[in-house]
This record gives C-alpha cells, structure tokens and sequence, in this order.
C-alpha cells in the first residue's frame, strides 16, 4: 500500500505506481503523417541539447499538471466522505470509484481534509 504522501515523487502525494499514465500524443496536421507517432514535435528536434531542454520542460510541467490533479482527487475525495453529507460515501465506494485500496482512498481523504483546512481561511 502506498502513502500518498511518499509515492516515489518526492513526498509529493501520487497515484498508485501499478497505473500507467495516458499516452499524450497529438493527431498530425494532415493523413501523410498518420503513420509516424508525434510527441509534441520532440522527434523532429536534432540538437540533442536543444531535446534535453525541451524534454525536461515537457516533464517537469506533466509532473506539476499530475501533482495538481492528484490534490484535486483528494479534494474530490474529502468532499465525498464528507460526514456532513447525507449522500456521503464510504472510503470503499470512494476506492471503487477511483481505483484505489481502500487504506490509499482513506489517506486520499485525510490528504483532502489536510488541504481544505490550510485553504480555509477560518480554520
């Protein structure tokens, strides 16, 4: 069972390893390319400096889309498990849902509940 506080990303918060991300790939312009697999035009780029730069940019701001996506899914997660809620859900139904285990839907809430208190400003 995997933390989400300590998914292998730093201590950032993640998805279970065991997923794959999906693919991120564009259709091409016209059908001459269709059969040629385009990744953000990177397998044109020759200077191997210029694709290290432009490559890591493309990682690192996917890491930060997937890191803000995973607070969003702990936020969602909180919001079902609400226990003020009268349609609120178990962390089973919450882990079915998403799936998760039902330990990593309960950190996911946790993690969620830890985000709405440092943004409300009242708590």
């Amino acid at each position: 069972m995997s933390d989400p506080h300590s998914a292998g990303s730093g201590g950032r918060p993640g998805p279970p390893r065991f997923r794959r991300p999906a693919a991120l790939f564009f259709d091409p312009a016209d059908e001459r390319g269709r059969e040629e697999e385009h990744f953000f035009d990177l397998e044109s780029l020759t200077d191997p400096a210029e694709l290290l730069g432009r490559s890591t940019e493309l990682a690192v701001a996917f890491q930060a889309a997937a890191d803000r996506a995973v607070e969003y899914q702990a936020l969602a997660a909180a919001q079902l498990a609400d226990p003020r809620r009268f349609d609120r859900l178990p962390a089973a139904a919450i882990a079915d849902r998403a799936g998760w285990t039902e330990d990593y839907a309960q950190k996911m809430i946790d993690y969620g509940r830890e985000l709405q208190r440092r943004r409300s400003p009242t708590d």
